[in-house]
């Protein structure tokens, strides 16, 4: 699946519930946002859960200039 979204394995390994109805309320009392889908099924954002639980995104690094060093002429 997307690396936007928690996958449903994650999900269960994250809550320790495997219905969605469960998983809410573990979800809710961990203070995790979601969403749920038209088929019941629930969407976590992974950057979220990251957020919550400490964990620093990588940073970007960015590209050098696409232009000459004039300093160095």
């Amino acid at each position: 699946m997307s690396e936007l979204f928690l996958t449903s394995d994650e999900l269960v390994e994250l809550t320790g519930r495997r219905r969605s109805g469960a998983q809410k309320s573990a979800l809710s009392m961990m203070g995790v946002n979601f969403l749920i889908r038209p088929d019941g099924t629930l969407v976590v954002s992974r950057r979220n859960v990251e957020e919550l639980l400490g964990v620093r995104p990588e940073k970007v690094k960015k590209k050098p200039p696409n232009e000459p060093n004039w300093d160095a002429m």
